[in-house]
């Protein structure tokens, strides 16, 4: 299990992380719920050692592999839909398995037949799809979904969240999801952190499961955003 333990992080003068500390549940999905740049991708990264900390420790990040899911699919615009998941396990498995690993995800996130298109030619939605199908094809034990739905229209949004339940039920690992969207938050996750503002504290933590009032839950994260 990852864990942020008594940490602290500043850029120049401001106070980012103070004394904060928290644990990432393996095989669970946990929300980081807050305003816009209050520091939800600044945790994300010091997770993934992708920055360093100013005191405190990290654990459990030994042998972890990460993978990534952005607000901007980041695919690379001179490959096409199958060379992009292609790219990330060329040197992981053999031709014959990768290609039964990459049609394999292309059909679950329903783009069979789109194997040849350049993200160019396809929607946002449909490039955000070919993420999720890289993200999840890469061997990862740790996936960051930052701010992955925003931006698309209500009906793109629930179908790519629908295909990543589908993604993650067929194959869990850890996942730390940062979002201030409270219906993203009430539909996916595990657990919940309601974030301050900075220096980051966690206002209140909410454990949901299959007995969990959603619609009451929904009710106190929009009294907590007020906050």
């Amino acid at each position: 299990m990852i864990s942020l333990k008594n940490v602290y992080k500043k850029y120049g003068d401001v106070e980012i992380l103070k004394d904060f500390s928290l644990s990432f549940e393996e095989n669970k999905i946990t929300c980081l719920f807050g305003p816009s740049g209050v520091g939800k991708t600044t945790i994300a990264n010091i997770a993934a050692c992708l920055t360093d900390i100013d005191g405190g420790m990290v654990t459990g990040i030994k042998n972890t592999v990460y993978s990534y899911v952005f607000q901007d699919h980041r695919l690379l615009p001179w490959y096409s839909v199958y060379d992009n998941i292609d790219f990330v396990l060329k040197d992981i498995y053999p031709d014959e398995k990768r290609k039964d690993i990459i049609h394999s995800y292309i059909d679950i996130v329903g783009l069979k037949g789109y194997e040849k298109q350049k993200p160019s030619e396809l929607s946002g939605g449909m490039c955000q799809r070919v993420s999720l199908a890289r993200a999840f094809a890469y061997p990862s034990d740790f996936l960051i979904l930052d701010e992955p739905f925003k931006g698309l229209d209500l009906k793109i949004k629930n179908d790519i969240i629908h295909i990543f339940k589908n993604l993650w039920n067929e194959n869990k690992r850890t996942v730390l999801f940062i979002t201030h969207d409270i219906n993203e938050t009430v539909d996916l996750s595990d657990y919940i952190y309601v974030l301050s503002d900075r220096p980051v504290k966690i206002i209140k933590k909410i454990i949901l499961d299959e007995k969990s009032n959603h619609k009451n839950i929904f009710y106190l994260l929009e009294n907590l955003a007020r906050l």
